[in-house]
């Protein structure tokens, strides 16, 4: 009894320093050239509140929103309220927020990361299943969050 206690033991040790191994030869290379594989890009509509000229204009016009996303590009301030990836909830969406009295424009971005795409499914089966607003602004509020922490911040 103790000898196979001791090969297991053993086993386990040796299994945990190849699994060691191998998770530290794929560490995430520096040069912006490779590809990595495996990744899967999908179509989301992101939901726009609204292009700025400027970065204080666009925060003093969005104390309203608890949470939002933005990019620059060229000078101009995009700014994202949610995103999603199906149309039923999309229209759910902009339901949502035209009931509010904000005007939203739908943008398809493509998103190469299964990370997010993952924890977005998760969020788009919460949304598909209740109208409640607070579940509804809580979901968004972690989708952006979500975004930034797996895609802009990767």
């Amino acid at each position: 009894m103790k000898k196979n206690l001791e090969i297991i033991v053993v086993c386990i040790a040796v299994g945990f320093l190849m699994g060691q191994f191998m998770f530290h030869q794929y560490k995430k290379d520096e040069n912006p050239s490779t590809i990595p594989t495996m990744q899967t890009t999908e179509t989301l509509y992101f939901l726009q509140q609204g292009v700025y000229s400027n970065l204080d204009n666009m925060k003093q016009n969005l104390t309203d929103f608890e949470y939002y996303t933005y990019t620059e590009k060229d000078g101009k301030y995009y700014v994202y309220v949610a995103i999603i990836k199906s149309k039923e909830n999309l229209e759910k969406l902009k339901g949502f927020f035209n009931q509010k009295g904000y005007d939203i424009y739908v943008k398809e971005i493509a998103v190469t990361s299964n990370a997010f795409l993952e924890v977005l499914n998760q969020y788009e089966q919460l949304l598909s299943g209740t109208n409640d607003e607070k579940t509804i602004q809580a979901a968004c509020t972690q989708i952006l969050a979500k975004y930034e922490e797996l895609v802009v911040n990767d």
